[in-house]
């Protein structure tokens, strides 16, 4: 772990304020925050920043859910984030995602031709920052402009947060 969680101690109104936009008041604090807003917030201006962005990702996108878990568990297979993984696991069962379509996220296998395409657009974006008009079009079948604009995001959005969640060593709540 290179980032440990802000000890308690060091708590006050700008790291309350900064996880304001993503957290109840009830959450706000050391012992419920999580090891990733804890960690985070050692950098309240940037935790403010990322979270509103983030928490439109999550909560305020027009993606379906189902579609936004899907390229969410590819990312954290792809970048190794068991951290990314085990938290949005328990996301995608809530967005309707059979264990079956949550395991395809590994593999890249599936027999749907539109959830194949939303993994193969992570593996694009993650190979080369970019798609391929097959992809593309795929996409276009099922999605929307602004939807495939937020898809986009969500893939890089969800690639940023792996990679400093893994560069931080962030680990699992129940891990500590």
């Amino acid at each position: 772990m290179r980032l440990q969680p802000l000890p308690a101690d060091q708590w006050d109104e700008a790291v309350e304020h900064s996880l304001s936009g993503m957290l109840p008041p009830e959450r706000r604090n050391p012992r419920d925050a999580g090891t990733l807003m804890s960690t985070l917030v050692r950098h309240p201006k940037l935790t403010r920043a990322f979270l509103r962005f983030s928490g439109y990702l999550l909560l305020g996108s027009t993606l379906p859910a189902r579609v936004r878990e899907q390229a969410i568990l590819r990312v954290a297979h792809r970048r190794s984030c068991a951290y990314e993984w085990s938290h949005h696991v328990d996301i995608a069962k809530k967005a309707g995602l059979s264990e079956a379509e949550i395991a395809a996220a590994q593999t890249g296998e599936t027999s749907d031709e539109f959830d194949r395409a939303v993994f193969t657009a992570v593996d694009e974006l993650d190979e080369k920052s970019n798609l391929t008009d097959q992809t593309w079009t795929a996409l276009c079948e099922r999605l929307d402009e602004r939807q495939r604009m937020d898809l986009i995001f969500t893939i890089g959005g969800y690639i940023a947060l792996a990679m400093a969640i893994n560069t931080f060593g962030v680990e699992l709540e129940n891990e500590r």
